[in-house]
């Protein structure tokens, strides 16, 4: 039995991500996939109107803005988007969000390059993947 949970525990240690190595997947565009709301109960989304544009710099600052793709390579959007702060924080990696409405926080689960995981403070949990665009042109 000890044999197991002594595997048990180093598995899950091994696959729990330093939450620094998320830092560098998180710039560019993201589509939502599915949202866990705290109950259980899961929202699946097959097509989004809008994608989100995250663009962080060296100082962990940076944007989320949304944005509606168009065709080849083209988005449109408003002068809107929401700053953002990175913070590493007990093991965790947070983005610290601002706008002139309001201010909240998400921690980051998972980051790679084609998925992203955040848990709101309502613990809802957001799953994105890694938006391809969409690209009419005939070669």
């Amino acid at each position: 039995m000890k044999k197991y949970l002594g595997l048990l525990c180093l598995f899950i240690f091994s696959c729990s991500g330093n939450p620094e190595t998320y830092i560098e997947h998180l710039n560019g565009y993201w589509e939502i996939e599915e949202v866990t709301l705290a109950n259980g109960s899961v929202k699946q989304y097959q097509f989004n109107e809008t994608i989100d544009y995250i663009s962080i710099n060296d100082s962990l600052k940076g944007f989320r803005k949304k944005l509606k793709p168009g065709i080849n390579d083209t988005y449109f959007t408003s002068d809107d988007a929401e700053a953002l702060v990175l913070k590493i924080e007990n093991d965790s990696l947070h983005i610290y969000y601002t706008t002139p409405y309001a201010e909240w926080k998400e921690s980051v689960l998972e980051a790679t390059p084609s998925l992203l995981k955040v848990v709101n403070q309502r613990k809802d949990i957001y799953l994105y993947k890694r938006y391809t665009p969409i690209n009419l042109s005939v070669e």
